[in-house]
Order: C-alpha cells, then sequence, then structure tokens
C-alpha cells in the first residue's frame, strides 16, 4: 500500500517553503527529490523544508536532504529545516543533523534565521 505524502510549495521573498505532510521513506522520497532538484534548477537556493506536518521520515528521506545540501551551499544558498514534530526531530538528532542544518520551530523563525544570517553568493 502507498503510503500518503504531499509537498505544498509556497515563497516568502526569495524564500522557497516546500511543507511535507505524511510519510517521507523511499516510496515517496523520489518526490520530494524531484521538488528540490526543480527549485535548485530554477535558481532557489534557500530553501525551508517545513516538516510540522511530516509524521514519518526513513532514511531515504534523510538522503535526499544530504544529497543537496553541499551542491545547494557550493552556490551560496542553504536549506533549513523546521516544524519537526518530536518524533521526526529526534530522528534528524539521532543523525547528527543539527551539526549540518539549521533545525527551527516553525516558518517564521527560519525566515527571521535567513534575515539574521544572511547566505553568502557563491561562484
Amino acid at each position: 500500500m502507498a503510503t500518503a505524502f504531499t509537498i505544498q510549495r509556497s515563497t516568502q521573498d526569495d524564500l522557497v517553503v516546500l511543507s511535507l505532510d505524511g510519510y517521507l521513506d523511499a516510496h515517496t522520497a523520489p518526490e520530494f527529490e524531484n521538488a528540490v532538484q526543480q527549485e535548485f534548477d530554477a535558481g532557489h537556493k534557500r530553501l525551508i523544508v517545513n516538516c510540522e506536518r511530516l509524521s514519518y521520515i526513513s532514511s531515504a528521506g534523510l538522503g535526499v536532504f544530504m544529497s543537496f545540501i553541499e551542491e545547494i551551499r557550493a552556490v551560496g544558498g542553504d536549506i533549513k529545516i523546521c516544524g519537526a514534530t518530536p518524533k521526526v526531530l529526534q530522528v534528524f538528532e539521532i543523525l547528527g543533523f543539527p551539526a549540518i542544518f539549521d533545525l527551527l520551530p516553525d516558518v517564521p523563525a527560519t525566515v527571521q534565521r535567513y534575515v539574521d544570517v544572511p547566505v553568502k553568493g557563491g561562484e
């Protein structure tokens, strides 16, 4: 049985917010990967991934974050994660994501982090 997963896209200034809902696992990770790739290909390099409605994340879902972070940061962008439920946040913490990604409570706090810590332009 397929797991329910949706991605909603919105923008705030020059930031793209991808709001995840449902289960991010091996079956749904390609959809998330395609969404991030489309944003990157369109020149959007300041991404917020809102996880407040994400109920589960597997290693495949985590791998999507890891597969893009270096490439996006190489061009002066970043991926910031917000709104993770305690269950999802625990997975991020166990795997050391706080050392790599900004994990923030909600979208407004994440937008503010982009404002407070401007991303340096890439080559």
